[in-house]
């Protein structure tokens, strides 16, 4: 059983979050390696998406303030259904937005407003709806939200599962999470917050099952990476769904396993990773995580690699580790597993600018054999507790292969990604995002600003 530690912040707060005595380590062999970006393809895909504009039904606020107030996008996510049509869902004043779309983009329909939920933490498409992991009021000792699935069919709510509550002693203030779909069963990833028993007062993370019909069903956990920085998940035919998560206790990302994952997670990369430095290593703390046909997996994050990793004597529990940071900014990194049980092998870095900041990366299939990586990147960058502002320089795209090889030059498009991409079945990539030009010159302060229109981006291989 994990120990909790009593810390009570998890993230968004304007002060970098000091790491508790024992919490942070000293001294080991680092995990990755750093390399220089890989030469490119004498020839270039189009890369170049195409956009249709989808006018909103209210108003959706596009940025949030992440660790030191740091500008992030509001995520949005994007679905497919089997018949090929797409669900975006999007938070709003009133709740949730779920809006229906065509193949090509285009609104269909009405939104469906999901009346008394926050933050979207992952949607499944269905032909006819769909089911969106989200949060919902309760009744705790800490007078916070509490996490929910809740399926959306014909247009009429059919069910509303909690998934914490008074009985299982936690709660979700908010959710950095992931909803993911097998043909007969939901797997919920989710931030909780401790609310009695052992974990009292601490952050840690659940992984919930949910029926086709809003049961609960066996497996999972109710206490893994603590505190969780970021959580991938990928759904899978038989067992246990394949999970990642940034944990700051044991300073890394890792294969999340459960309630023993700080002692026996296999090691993705050692990251210095308390709130404020790994916060932003997965986008507003949601990573992609892709398979491939021979069953092998990749990731993308932001990453200052570890010059050094060790254990922390001061942490008798021995599980805290102290990462030193190889570069000050961030740079793009992708990680290979060959199964869903193992760590990879040396991760491979995209890029090496050292003043240079690169931030909201994300990893997504682009045909047979290639993986497309896209992040924003900055220049003179001015970085702080681990954080950085800066220079918008761009929205970058590059195709590499399953070793990491560059398949193409960088593409600078005007497109953003804010949130999830949906995957067609022809490899069409699509995703919503606000029709903006972000800018991380300062934090964020103050209420943020708003668009009443969604530009829904199309890229095919």
């Amino acid at each position: 059983m994990t120990t909790a530690r009593r810390i009570t912040r998890h993230r968004r707060v304007r002060a970098a979050r000091k790491p508790a005595i024992g919490v942070l380590a000293a001294a080991g062999v680092a995990v990755g390696a750093w390399y220089a970006t890989a030469g490119a393809a004498t020839t270039t895909p189009n890369l170049a998406p195409t956009g249709t504009t989808v006018t909103l039904a209210a108003k959706f606020p596009y940025l949030s303030a992440g660790y030191n107030n740091t500008r992030e996008w509001t995520r949005t996510t994007t679905a497919v259904a089997p018949n090929g049509t797409l669900r975006v869902a999007w938070p709003a004043a009133d709740g949730v937005h779920v809006t229906p779309l065509t193949a090509a983009g285009k609104r269909s329909g009405a939104d469906t407003v999901v009346k008394g939920t926050k933050e979207v933490g992952g949607l499944v498409a269905h032909n006819d709806g769909f089911a969106l992991l989200t949060r919902v009021a309760d009744t705790n000792k800490w007078k916070e939200t509490a996490a929910a699935v809740v399926r959306y069919t014909n247009g009429r709510q059919t069910f509303r599962t909690k998934l914490t509550g008074t009985a299982s002693h936690d709660t979700a203030p908010l959710l950095d999470g992931q909803l993911t779909w097998n043909g007969s069963k939901y797997g919920a990833y989710f931030v909780v917050h401790g609310a009695g028993g052992f974990a009292d007062g601490h952050f840690g993370d659940k992984l919930s099952y949910v029926s086709a019909k809003g049961a609960k069903l066996s497996g999972g956990w109710s206490w893994g990476c603590s505190h969780n920085e970021g959580i991938a998940l990928h759904a899978e035919t038989t067992g246990a769904f394949t999970s990642l998560c940034f944990d700051d206790w044991r300073s890394g990302l890792f294969v999340s396993t459960g309630i023993g994952a700080p002692d026996t997670a296999p090691v993705v990369q050692r990251e210095q990773c308390w709130a404020g430095y790994c916060g932003g290593t997965f986008p507003s703390r949601t990573g992609d995580l892709v398979k491939s046909a021979t069953g092998r997996y990749a990731t993308a994050f932001a990453s200052r690699g570890a010059a050094s990793a060790k254990k922390n004597p001061a942490d008798t529990s021995g599980r805290g580790w102290t990462v030193k940071p190889r570069t000050s900014t961030h740079q793009v990194a992708v990680a290979f597993m060959k199964n869903r049980n193992s760590a990879p092998g040396k991760a491979v870095y995209l890029t090496s600018a050292a003043g240079t900041e690169n931030t909201n990366v994300h990893v997504a299939p682009y045909g047979k054999d290639r993986l497309l990586v896209s992040w924003e990147s900055m220049k003179g960058a001015k970085c702080a507790s681990g954080t950085c502002t800066g220079t918008f320089t761009g929205t970058h795209l590059r195709l590499v292969d399953w070793n990491g090889k560059a398949q193409s030059a960088d593409k600078v498009v005007n497109a953003r990604i804010t949130g999830d991409i949906a995957v067609l079945k022809d490899g069409t990539l699509t995703w919503a995002y606000a029709p903006v030009t972000p800018t991380y010159a300062k934090p964020l302060t103050g209420a943020s600003p708003t668009t009443t229109t969604l530009k829904v981006a199309r890229l095919k291989p």
